[in-house]
């Protein structure tokens, strides 16, 4: 199963908090935790390939009161690693982080209480074994572009028959602009894109196709469903954050395009060294969708 490295998380974790700023509060979900809260019991939600828990700084503090999350992921060092993620964020914003036996508790003021669960599970073979029964809300980010069409209709069904709601964070949608153009833009990014759509451990992956797929299985399933574009703007004229991202994203497309058409490789290296060559003047908007659905 493909992962994620605790760098790039890190590296990428600036632009998805300034991308997501235009995704709306989410009233149905706060309803849905007053409801819960009214009688003495924790928002339940589930966040499918956790990381680091960027996921969980971003929707937490929207949610407010009590809630408890069990954060799911494949790879037993980043959840080990979550203790140390969440600190400086619970800091910055005067929360309390302690650990309590096997929970991580995060408090602070308003009632604010977040009950934390690790869970190690191998999502691309075992979806099947993390319990969904009694949540309200099962969430991502990052997650459905790398999913086969088979694996996220099985992750719909699971949600409609808990009577979950969804917020589905970051997945792409195959739009990816550059200022300035290069020539070759077209041709590397088709082979880019081909490239997202291998196997990544779930099967063939939908790629830029995953959240329309997702809206429509989900409206299918009886889901209100809304869409907002969440696109990253890197611009390397800002400083060192966008450049080191805007080199990422350069040597990763272009080697993710020369592993898919080899005898266009070396036409994609010289696209590299154009794009390294003009990163201070260099922008990029990569873009994403973020899709929240609940059952009325």
């Amino acid at each position: 199963m493909s992962g994620f490295s605790a760098d790039w998380l890190a590296l990428r974790e600036p632009f998805d908090r300034a991308a997501r700023a235009a995704t709306p509060d989410a009233e149905w979900l706060h309803a849905r935790g007053r409801r819960a809260g009214s009688r003495g019991q924790a928002l339940q939600v589930v966040d499918l390939g956790s990381g680091t828990g960027a996921n969980l700084r971003e929707i937490a503090p929207r949610l407010g009161g009590l809630q408890h999350w069990r954060l799911v992921d494949h790879d037993p060092q980043l959840l080990a690693a979550l203790p140390d993620a969440l600190a400086p964020w619970a800091a910055a914003h005067g929360l309390r982080l302690q650990q309590r036996e096997a929970l991580l508790v995060i408090e602070g003021g308003d009632g604010l209480r977040i009950e934390i669960e690790r869970c190690e599970a191998d999502l691309a073979h075992g979806l099947d074994t993390v319990p969904l029964e009694g949540v309200h809300l099962v969430t991502a980010s990052a997650l459905l572009d790398l999913v086969s069409a088979a694996w996220l209709d099985a992750l719909v069904a699971r949600c409609s028959e808990a009577g979950a709601a969804v917020w589905w964070a970051l997945t792409v949608d195959d739009r990816i602009t550059w200022t300035p153009w290069d020539p070759d833009d077209a041709l590397v990014l088709a082979q880019f894109h081909a490239h997202q759509q291998r196997d990544k451990g779930f099967g063939p992956a939908l790629g830029g196709a995953a959240a329309g797929r997702a809206a429509d299985r989900l409206a299918a399933a009886g889901y209100r469903v809304t869409r907002t574009a969440t696109d990253w703007q890197v611009d390397g004229s800002r400083g060192m954050a966008d450049l080191a991202m805007l080199q990422a994203m350069v040597e990763g497309i272009a080697a993710a395009a020369a592993e898919q058409a080899p005898a266009l490789a070396e036409r994609a290296r010289h696209w590299q060294a154009r794009k390294l060559a003009q990163l201070d003047t260099l922008r990029l908007q990569v873009g994403h969708t973020d899709v929240q659905a609940w059952l009325p």
